[in-house]
């Protein structure tokens, strides 16, 4: 998949099938839809192109929100889907103020010549949220394109969306978000060095910074952790560390029966099992003590 980084970058394209989202965690809803925007591509045999923006118009306006995926994540995502380009549109002031039409005209049409568009009837573009499936179904006939309105996909009788996803990750459910993420949620990153506190308790941790403002999860949890290839099992914190008066979020999982020297390596973390919500203790000793607890409960979920 061809990732195109800012509007100076794209190239006109003599034709192409395109969706629009934002696609944060791309879940069994959005992975419809892709699936889709390949099919009609090959369809028409015309290249499927997958608009996305950094950051999101959300946290642009100040409406910060917890994401499933940073950026590499969800390309390594979407590239796995078979989109052939995913165009990454830097959201600005310049672009939040173009006009809805204008997005259409100079981006859809000048540059990517799209042929077929697929989006939701929720999905709103341009300046003002002016632009939605109405206005492109509207131009669609005098600009030689066609418009298809993407159904969402219901599990359990709720429709899938990063929003519910977001809610059930905060509430603990990770069986429901699995099931609407299509596979259990779980988080990537580069092993760095910490302070070094938990081995001076008897529980040393491997430390993954997380590259968000808010996490979607916090508190503790049983994990599985994926280390050049080898899974082991843990228990994890994910939070600012109130104990010793962290700032900033930080995953530490303290891993069973583990002794490698991993810096530098990435690391994938499956968050599996919530045992509890992060909490301020008086002293070491009393986190020694809910850390001993924490890692019985996470050992028996994994009955080991």
């Amino acid at each position: 998949m061809q990732l195109i980084r800012g509007l100076h970058n794209l190239k006109k394209h003599s034709g192409s099938v395109v969706t629009i989202g934002n696609f944060d965690g791309v879940h069994v809803g959005h992975k419809k839809i892709i699936s889709r925007l390949v099919e009609t591509a090959k369809a028409l045999n015309l290249p499927s192109v997958l608009i996305s923006f950094a950051p999101t118009p959300q946290c642009f306006f100040g409406r910060e929100q917890a994401t499933l995926s940073n950026f590499k994540e969800k390309h390594q995502l979407l590239s796995r889907l078979g989109v052939d380009k995913h165009l990454l549109i830097y959201f600005n002031q310049s672009f939040s103020e173009l006009e809805a039409k204008d997005f259409i005209q100079q981006v859809l049409l000048d540059k990517l010549n799209m042929k077929h568009c697929l989006i939701g009837d929720d999905f709103r573009f341009g300046r003002g949220r002016q632009g939605d499936l109405k206005l492109l179904q509207s131009l669609s006939s005098t600009n030689d394109f066609s418009v298809e309105n993407t159904q969402s996909v219901l599990c359990n009788d709720c429709r899938a969306s990063s929003s519910e996803i977001r809610t059930l990750l905060t509430q603990g459910d990770l069986g429901d978000a699995a099931q609407m993420l299509g596979r259990e949620f779980s988080i990537n990153g580069k092993i760095i060095h910490g302070q070094k506190k938990g081995r001076t308790i008897g529980f040393p941790t491997i430390n993954i910074p997380i590259k968000r403002k808010i996490s979607p999860v916090l508190g503790v949890f049983a994990t599985t952790v994926e280390i050049d290839g080898v899974v082991y099992q843990g228990v994890c914190n994910i939070g600012n560390r109130p104990t010793v008066n962290g700032t900033k979020i930080l995953l530490e999982v303290f891993l069973f029966d583990f002794d490698r020297d991993v810096y530098g390596l990435e690391a994938k973390v499956i968050f599996k099992h919530k045992i509890r919500d992060e909490e301020k203790f008086d002293n070491f000793e009393a986190l020694k003590q809910q850390i001993e607890l924490d890692t019985q409960q996470a050992k028996a979920y994994f009955k080991i």
